[in-house]
């Protein structure tokens, strides 16, 4: 299914980064890994923070041509100050997604990871467009302040709902070319940072835990990302896909009385 193809992912040290390397590896892939740490499992690697367009900009430079695929894992959770969230799980996300279309391959596909925090974007849709307005160049942190994003953890819970947004609003924008992007949202998932979530969700983690059979692995998430990223999954443009254990599903029929 990969064979053949290079494909890049960040966050590629750790939790599901790691494990879609390994996956697209497995079948064939040369992955490009991205990390604010080394990525020891990859093809070749790149150390760069996501945070910062100047790294971005050279991690684009130093990239070959014909890149078939863009897995944007990279992010932190919601323990980090609010300024970073945006920076990285959203602004950096699409700055790097932006400067990479040049390079990419025709056909190639781009798989944003969102998350179950992102489901309710219909509902806060004034500031998921002012935070798709924010760019290197804007006041971050006094969007921040503004927004009141350091209070809950809804910094990351807006990222995500705004990332699914554009990845909607996207779902033509490349079409000539025939490059897609669609969006894979995890619920909670094991991984390094999962007791980050943890802890900012209290009361409403404990909730979601009771009702799940299990949290999820990177091991659920990785072949649902491979699979966005094959040519298999060309028709697929602007959609977001949970990988959640049915908790979208759950969060949906119990909001219709279902």
């Amino acid at each position: 299914m990969h064979t053949n193809k290079t494909y890049i992912v960040t966050g590629a040290a750790s939790g599901i980064g790691a494990e879609t390397t390994r996956h697209l590896q497995a079948q064939g892939a040369k992955v490009i890994g991205v990390d604010r740490n080394e990525a020891v499992d990859a093809d070749s690697f790149f150390q760069v923070d996501m945070s910062d367009p100047t790294s971005i900009d050279a991690l684009v430079a130093g990239l070959p041509e014909g890149v078939n695929g863009l897995a944007n894992i990279a992010g932190v959770p919601p323990t980090a100050p609010a300024p970073v969230v945006m920076k990285v799980n959203l602004v950096g996300l699409r700055h790097l997604t932006n400067a990479l279309i040049p390079k990419m391959a025709d056909a190639a596909s781009i798989v944003n990871i969102a998350s179950l925090a992102g489901a309710g974007w219909q509902k806060s849709l004034d500031q998921v467009r002012a935070a798709l307005e924010q760019d290197f160049t804007s006041d971050i942190e006094g969007f921040c302040e503004a927004e009141k994003l350091a209070d809950d953890g809804r910094s990351y819970f807006l990222t995500k709902e705004a990332l699914i947004a554009w990845t909607i609003q996207n779902r033509w924008t490349w079409r000539e070319r025939g490059i897609r992007m669609n969006t894979v949202s995890p619920g909670p998932v094991e991984t390094p940072i999962l007791g980050d979530f943890l802890q900012t969700l209290g009361e409403r983690a404990k909730e979601d835990a009771r009702l799940m059979e299990r949290p999820g692995t990177a091991q659920d998430i990785a072949p649902v990302i491979a699979f966005m990223l094959s040519s298999e999954s060309y028709w697929i443009r602007g959609a977001n896909i949970p990988v959640d254990g049915g908790m979208a599903a759950h969060i949906l029929a119990s909001s219709v009385d279902l």
